[in-house]
């Protein structure tokens, strides 16, 4: 049927990012929890690794990080329909496959508590993909990446005329489990869409 990628954040596993994943994945769907290539010194991987501020752009030694952690992605997905997503560090990497050939095969992208890590190539390439959907998750008390940053990243696809659902709580840098539901109703909606697509 259809493929669910969920990405974990920072000093996460794919291990840790599972209850989540299998707790939202589409009934006749696969589940696959990559693992991001950067041993992080403290704790499990990450996707990039730095030690400047999160809210701070990225810079190119960083995103050289990013690019080699797309490469090290990209074999492990399969074609067919796909959601993508993730938490944090995680879904920016999910936004980053809209820039490859799997663009056509994306069907949600998934961001909790995250960003875009290029807002202005994101727009670009967004410019040569037909629009899906994109939900939203973010704690308006998220210290780690800040709510503009999440706003940023809707209003990126927004402008390319994607159907953006936003999703907002009063916690931290969290996956809102009383909101959980509305993520599982969306990403339902969307493998209906994908498997009749």
């Amino acid at each position: 049927m259809g493929t669910l990628v969920m990405l974990h954040g920072l000093t996460g596993t794919g291990e840790m990012v599972r209850p989540l994943g299998e707790a939202l994945c589409p009934e006749g769907w696969d589940l696959l929890l990559p693992e991001g290539p950067h041993v992080h010194p403290k704790r499990g991987r990450g996707w990039w690794i730095r030690d400047a501020p999160p809210e701070e752009p990225l810079d190119s030694a960083t995103l050289s990080q990013v690019d080699e952690s797309l490469a090290s992605l990209i074999p492990q997905i399969p074609s067919g329909p796909l959601i993508v997503g993730g938490f944090s560090q995680g879904s920016a990497l999910a936004q980053e496959l809209l820039a490859t050939d799997f663009s056509k095969e994306i069907y949600g992208v998934i961001v909790i508590g995250g960003k875009s890590a290029r807002p202005m190539d994101l727009r670009l390439s967004l410019a040569n993909v037909t629009p899906k959907r994109l939900i939203s998750m973010h704690g308006e008390s998220d210290h780690i990446v800040p709510m503009w940053q999440a706003d940023q990243t809707v209003e990126v696809f927004e402008e390319a005329g994607w159907d953006v659902t936003v999703l907002r709580h009063q916690k931290g840098h969290m996956v809102n489990l009383s909101q959980q539901q509305e993520l599982v109703d969306w990403i339902q909606i969307t493998a209906e869409i994908a498997n009749n697509g």
